[in-house]
């Protein structure tokens, strides 16, 4: 019995241990993703910065589910077309059928900001941010959002909060009062 409990034991407590985004998002490489978000933090400059951004969207867009990664690619098809409502249609059979995967859901929240549909957008930046809290992509869909809602002082905070993550993001921009605000400066 005891050799059980300890088998047990040592299955359960490295998951218990680990940090939640390696257990978030089934679908990406959630070590790959760790480290980049690493450099990230230690990135001082602007430049540096988007470049590791990139690198860590290319994560999030590559699932490695085959099926997953070409019902993704579907996607990226429709919207280069212009065809938002077949996108919408592929987006919302993704994230019924894998409902783990942030990046689907992050992108029917930014298809859904697209069509002005914010209260909808704004329910998918929330399983977004459940699945992957670092998604500095969807913090910044949610300051949009809540700027496009008059709604100044929550987007601020949303703004802070995605600049701890990302200290680089293009809509900083947008807060005047954020412009010398980048901590490795």
């Amino acid at each position: 019995m005891r050799t059980l409990i300890l088998a047990i034991a040592a299955v359960i407590l490295p998951l218990v241990a680990a940090p939640p985004s390696a257990l978030a998002d089934p679908y990406v490489d959630n070590a790959v993703i760790d480290e980049l978000f690493n450099e990230l933090a230690d990135s001082r400059n602007e430049v540096d910065a988007n470049e590791i951004s990139t690198r860590i969207w290319l994560e999030w867009f590559s699932p490695n589910d085959s099926k997953l990664s070409t019902r993704m690619s579907v996607v990226t098809n429709f919207l280069g077309e212009g065809n938002m409502e077949s996108s919408l249609h592929e987006l919302n059979g993704i994230v019924e059928e894998y409902p783990d995967y942030a990046e689907g859901w992050n992108q029917r929240a930014t298809l859904l900001f697209r069509m002005g549909r914010y209260d909808e957008s704004l329910a998918d930046i929330d399983k977004t941010l459940a699945i992957e809290p670092r998604h500095y992509g969807a913090m910044a869909g949610r300051v949009l959002i809540l700027l496009k809602q008059d709604r100044e002082l929550e987007a601020l905070r949303q703004m802070r909060a995605a600049l701890a993550i990302h200290p680089y993001l293009n809509e900083r921009r947008l807060f005047p009062e954020l412009a010398n605000d980048i901590t490795h400066v």
